[in-house]
């Protein structure tokens, strides 16, 4: 036992360290525009509906970022991931954290956004979603302002990474961003929608609802490759937009791939069903190496 001891104590030194060797930016300097009299706390919970850790009532956007770690050479690739959870939430393991910490560990700057959200009045933010889903139509109309918040919230975390593009040691025309559900839409905001200087140089889209005023916007002046993935069996009946998005780029003759699995469902991110869909990040890995940004 009095050997034990010390190990494990190192153990969890070790953790601890690894944990704050993460860094979390706040994206704007003082509260967001649009939200400043928000007054709901952050907060993460289990969701049993989700089967997965979720984050809620966002109202300062930040980014935690995932660098390069030691003896792993750097792409010098970086990567915004934008979680999903219909606006009400984010998921923030299985579709942000565990997919930065692969992505770092294979060489690029991770960098896992948390945009603004939909208020939240009880502990369960997922349950909430739902049962305003049973009125679709009242649902994505409420969210409207919301779309534009966080979409402004992923604008300005590309803005950071550019302009902090030689501290992370990044190269600026290796910037990109991939979105899951809901935070496909950030990302498809950031790329369709967007005026600024700080445009991302390719784009992922995991089973995203992209509408379709978002679908009409021209493509990027950018030649910006874009990765789409779903499965047919979404529950949320999103598989046909991952389509129109890959039939956009494809008409406009935009380099695109698109993996459209049989089963998997919504909301599959990095979690396990010992089903094909469990190597969709491998196909993004194969992908990303196709366009030189992956060794």
């Amino acid at each position: 036992m009095k050997n034990k001891i010390p190990l494990l104590l190192f153990t969890a030194l070790s953790f601890s360290f690894s944990v704050k060797a993460q860094e979390a930016i706040k994206l704007y300097n003082g509260k967001a525009p649009g939200s400043e009299n928000w007054k709901q706390k952050e907060a993460q919970v289990y969701s049993e509906l989700f089967k997965t850790e979720v984050v809620y009532n966002v109202t300062e956007p930040s980014v935690i970022v995932y660098k390069v770690p030691e003896g792993v050479k750097n792409t010098g690739t970086a990567v915004i991931i934008a979680p999903g959870g219909g606006f009400q939430s984010l998921s923030i393991n299985r579709e942000g954290i565990d997919l930065a910490k692969r992505l770092s560990e294979k060489g690029i700057t991770a960098l896992v956004l948390k945009y603004r959200l939909l208020k939240t009045i009880s502990n369960d933010p997922a349950k909430e979603m739902m049962d305003k889903l049973k009125d679709r139509a009242a649902f994505e109309k409420s969210t409207v302002p919301l779309v534009e918040m966080a979409a402004q919230d992923g604008k300005k975390a590309l803005q950071y990474v550019y302009e902090n593009a030689a501290k992370l040691g990044v190269k600026i025309n290796q910037i990109g961003i991939i979105g899951f559900s809901a935070g496909s839409t950030v990302a498809m905001q950031t790329v369709l929608n967007n005026n600024s200087n700080f445009i991302p140089n390719f784009a992922a889209s995991i089973y995203g609802g992209v509408s379709a005023e978002l679908l009409q916007k021209p493509l990027p002046k950018l030649n910006t490759p874009l990765f789409v993935c779903a499965a047919t069996d979404d529950q949320l009946k999103l598989a046909p937009r991952s389509i129109q998005l890959y039939n956009k780029w494809l008409e406009g003759g935009y380099p695109v791939e698109l993996h459209m699995y049989e089963k998997g469902g919504h909301g599959f991110g990095m979690g396990k069903q010992n089903l094909p869909v469990d190597s969709w990040a491998d196909r993004f890995e194969d992908w990303l190496k196709y366009h030189k940004l992956l060794n």
